[in-house]
């Protein structure tokens, strides 16, 4: 064990910050530390978006369905999907890239990419003391957010990321068994084990709630699942996508 890895394991979704916004030292250290992440072929394929206009801010929330600590943090970012300079480089380079550009594999990078630099920017905030939380409520309407932030065609804001001096203690949630998630060589073969191990993992999660809440939840994480994905979100998602001319070959 060392501190970066106990700062990881430490980890958990703060929505309550302190009225103290970071310094900007601090938002170029998590910006830089975003930018050392792996990147696929050095193609780059994301952008970061720091919002600090507070009618933004509150406008993001909004979208998010008025989730307070979108509004109230010491920075807000918003992690984009962006393959526009690339089509920017192409004018440059008098190259056909559309194809290219346009594809489903591209578009796949765009989103690891943009992810592996967010979950950079998490550790290092988290390093420094700071308290973080994703936000994938501004997906609930992304010709919204396009409009608040003016991102261009073959763009995607993706999620955003709350960060800040936490104000409040929060546990941490219980992951799913190691065992369950890591495997050798193939995937887990034996269904019943397989049922075994989310029953395991469900005693676990409801324990979690119950000590939480003094016994007024016991939610199992199969049911919550259930309950989640039954429901019918963000349907219009391949059609905006599509629309910003990402996703199409």
């Amino acid at each position: 064990m060392n501190k970066v890895i106990e700062s990881i394991l430490n980890h958990r979704s703060v929505r309550s910050f302190k009225n103290k916004a970071l310094e900007r030292e601090q938002i170029e250290a998590i910006v830089k530390s975003a930018q050392a992440a792996s990147t696929s072929s050095f193609i780059q394929a994301y952008s970061i978006i720091g919002v600090t206009d507070q009618k933004k801010k509150d406008k993001l929330s909004e979208i998010a369905g008025n989730q307070a600590y979108v509004a109230a943090n010491g920075h807000f970012f918003v992690f984009c999907a962006d393959l526009h300079r690339h089509k920017v480089l192409a004018e440059m380079e008098n190259a056909d890239l559309n194809d290219s550009i346009e594809s489903t594999e591209k578009f796949m990078v765009a989103l690891i990419d943009a992810a592996l630099a967010a979950q950079n920017a998490a550790v290092a905030a988290e390093s420094m003391g700071l308290g973080i939380c994703y936000i994938g409520g501004i997906r609930n309407d992304l010709e919204a957010v396009k409009e608040v932030l003016k991102t261009p065609e073959h763009v995607i804001p993706l999620f955003g990321m709350a960060v800040g001096y936490p104000d409040q203690e929060t546990d941490i949630k219980p992951r799913l068994a190691m065992e369950h998630v890591y495997m050798e060589n193939e995937y887990q073969q034996d269904e019943s084990l397989y049922e075994k191990q989310l029953q395991d993992y469900n005693e676990t999660t409801s324990q979690y709630y119950r000590e939480r809440t003094g016994g007024k939840r016991e939610d199992t994480w199969t049911g919550q699942m259930a309950k989640m994905l039954g429901r019918k979100s963000r349907m219009y998602m391949k059609g905006f996508v599509e629309k910003q001319n990402l996703n199409k070959k």
